[in-house]
């Protein structure tokens, strides 16, 4: 009994050790807890604004209520006034062309084409009042709108073609008492709805990802991480970290999976091999446009047609745009695979006055750059916008034409569908030459496909890129791939090297059992 007794105690006191040893030991949590706490659900402004005597006041005009924010949030006006969401411009280098300033003003793209001229309907997507194609200063900071981007009542709304102003229907005094930090509602009246729609432009920014379920963005899930925008694209003094590549050049200040997730998210070697030259997005965004369909293609050259003297628009079941007087013809997706390109974080773009050097090829309006070759480049997903749009044949340059007025006379082609006449006066507003002739040419545009982040359990699988046929890679040919590529030469040296080995084998076999028979004679 004595040993029994002897035995359970020293079996005891090995637990008792042994879970002492367990709870004491330091412990590192995974990366994944780490994010959990890093990004809690529940969020309030840390003040209530309306307490504040100088938001009492009935404001009179969307200014006012700026001045209001400066006098307590001074010095922040600067900040804006240094951001591109403010100035629409930058400094970038690009290779063959130097430093140069890019932005919305010179950059030219294949949906409504181009900012100037046409502000007062372009400029409902920018952080600004008041700017037209003649009067704008952007050195002013009460043309800065604070509330497009701090309303948390989510009732804010700019009215459109009024050149940035909220729409005059609005309760300033409630919004104004009702602000904080910005919610994906927020981001998303701009970048979801761009190009005149929602999910027109990117493909995987829409208005489903405003309360998004687990399958279409697992991150933004609202029953799952919920993470907001910001939670991503940080920002310090409101410039925010994130590149989007229709007006980026540079390879620095980007958003990216690994601030969260490090270089080797996987438990699989092989898996985290993978990461030095494939992109997260790669695997982990299979499918995008998952609930609403985006453009894919645009033409131009259709525009101008009237029934009755009037435009007039064509839908498909889903409710989009198939024509549209003002806008030519479109094209459709949904739930599409992404195309994928080499991309090193750096780009070139079409720039207003660019000679088209051979106008028999589409024109890439931004050239993402990179190889297999080039040490920084990555596979990425990307949507390819292909259109068909105006240039001058004689200048071989791209028309920017006057698209909006108020009324009809004043030159703009969603007024009057004169593609010359528009021509001439678009070209005119940003100080291009205009042979008077308009012809058409096929371009194309790169949309980099981040989000629409999918499980892990619905991730590109193995065979989807390393087959023969239908190979999500099949584009890319500057590097081999096992089981995609096939080489001649490398299969028959293959195939040769084992029978040889197999010869070798069975010789040298043969060989002992020879020799071992000999010696026992």
């Amino acid at each position: 009994m004595k040993k029994i007794v002897l035995i359970l105690s020293l079996i005891g006191i090995i637990i008792f050790g042994a879970i002492n040893y367990l709870t004491t030991k330091d412990y590192d949590p995974t990366n994944l807890e780490k994010l959990k706490e890093k990004y809690p659900k529940d969020y309030s402004p840390s003040t209530d604004h309306s307490k504040f005597a100088v938001l009492q006041k009935k404001f009179s005009s969307p200014q006012e209520i700026t001045e209001a924010c400066l006098s307590c949030h001074n010095g922040r006006d600067q900040e804006v006034m240094k951001s591109s969401h403010w100035n629409w411009e930058r400094e970038e280098y690009i290779e063959g062309r130097g430093v140069v300033s890019i932005g919305k003003k010179n950059a030219v793209n294949n949906y409504c084409i181009g900012v100037e001229g046409n502000e007062q309907s372009c400029a409902k997507c920018h952080i600004g009042f008041g700017m037209t194609s003649t009067t704008f200063s952007f050195t002013d900071p009460k043309n800065i709108d604070c509330l497009v981007c701090h309303d948390n009542s989510e009732t804010y709304a700019k009215g459109n073609e009024l050149a940035g102003m909220p729409d005059p229907n609005l309760d300033l005094n409630f919004i104004s008492q009702h602000v904080g930090k910005p919610k994906r509602s927020n981001c998303g009246v701009c970048h979801f709805f761009g190009g005149g729609g929602n999910n027109v432009k990117h493909g995987d920014l829409e208005m489903a990802m405003f309360e998004p379920s687990r399958d279409v963005d697992v991150h933004m899930a609202i029953e799952g991480a919920d993470l907001q925008c910001v939670d991503c694209h940080l920002t310090d003094k409101h410039v925010m970290l994130g590149k989007m590549y229709s007006l980026s050049s540079m390879n620095r200040n980007r958003s990216t999976c690994e601030q969260c997730h490090t270089e080797n998210p996987h438990a699989e070697d092989i898996l985290n091999e993978h990461t030095y030259k494939v992109a997260c997005q790669t695997c982990h965004i299979p499918t995008y446009a998952k609930v609403n369909a985006t453009k894919t293609d645009w033409d131009w050259s259709t525009a101008g047609n009237l029934k009755n003297g009037e435009p007039y628009e064509d839908d498909d079941e889903d409710g989009n745009h198939t024509y549209l007087s003002i806008k030519g013809s479109f094209k459709w997706g949904k739930n599409l695979k992404p195309e994928y390109i080499w991309f090193n974080g750096t780009a070139d773009h079409y720039l207003l006055g660019d000679v088209i050097e051979d106008t028999t090829r589409p024109l890439k309006i931004n050239t993402l750059n990179g190889s297999y070759r080039n040490k920084d480049s990555k596979i990425i997903p990307v949507k390819i916008h292909r259109a068909i749009q105006p240039f001058d044949p004689v200048t071989k340059v791209l028309i920017q034409p006057k698209l909006f007025a108020d009324k009809k006379g004043e030159g703009a082609f969603w007024q009057d569908f004169d593609w010359r006449r528009s021509s001439e006066v678009g070209m005119k507003d940003v100080d291009l030459p205009f042979s008077g002739q308009v012809s058409f040419i096929k371009t194309e545009m790169y949309w980099p496909v981040n989000h629409m982040v999918s499980t892990k359990e619905l991730t590109v699988q193995c065979n989807e890129c390393h087959t023969r046929e239908n190979s999500r890679l099949a584009g890319l040919t500057d590097f081999y791939m096992p089981a995609r590529d096939y080489s001649s030469f490398v299969e028959t040296t293959g195939f040769g090297i084992i029978i040889l080995t197999l010869l070798g084998v069975i010789t040298h076999g043969t060989i002992r059992i020879f020799s071992s028979n000999k010696r026992k004679v």
